[in-house]
């Protein structure tokens, strides 16, 4: 697995076994999903303001958010290439993470930061992975899938 991350930011700094926990995070989430390819995860992390203009440019709600996704497979194109040899890396899609929004929400929810934004990772992981919380039904899936991955690696509330 291929990380790029971009810091856009400057009120936070993620100290280098923050930034370990995170790769971990998005590597249980692809093992999870029995990801046998190799594959580039772009993260941009952003304050609150810059994550208000993405969320108004793509989703046309003017306010900040946490963590916005931008998957470029659908489940049923990733569980193809699984079947496939020698495909190569294979970007499938952007996170961008408002640091701000989180250590907010770390506060509110009683929580360190560290397990806000290794949440917040977890979440956008899985819908890069295809999923979603659209129903109740679906989003009972995906919050089974992001607890055991962060059970797994030890963070819990």
């Amino acid at each position: 697995m291929n990380l790029i991350m971009e810091d856009l930011q400057d009120r936070f700094s993620l100290d280098d076994i923050t930034l370990d926990t995170l790769e971990k995070v998005i590597q249980h989430s692809l093992e999870e999903e029995e990801i046998n390819y190799e594959v580039e995860v772009s993260l941009t992390l952003v304050d609150n303001l810059e994550i208000k203009e993405l969320n108004n440019k793509f989703r046309g709600m003017d306010k900040s958010t946490d963590v916005l996704s931008f998957p470029m497979y659908e489940k049923h194109e990733l569980k193809e290439m699984k079947t496939k040899n020698n495909i190569g890396e294979i970007l499938i899609g952007d996170i961008v993470l408002s640091l701000e929004k989180a250590s907010e929400q770390a506060e509110e929810y009683g929580h360190s930061f560290e397990r806000e934004i290794s949440f917040l990772i977890c979440h956008s992981m899985f819908h890069l992975l295809g999923y979603d919380h659209d129903t109740e039904e679906n989003e009972k899936v995906m919050r089974i899938k992001e607890e055991k991955v962060l059970k797994g690696l030890g963070i819990v509330r």
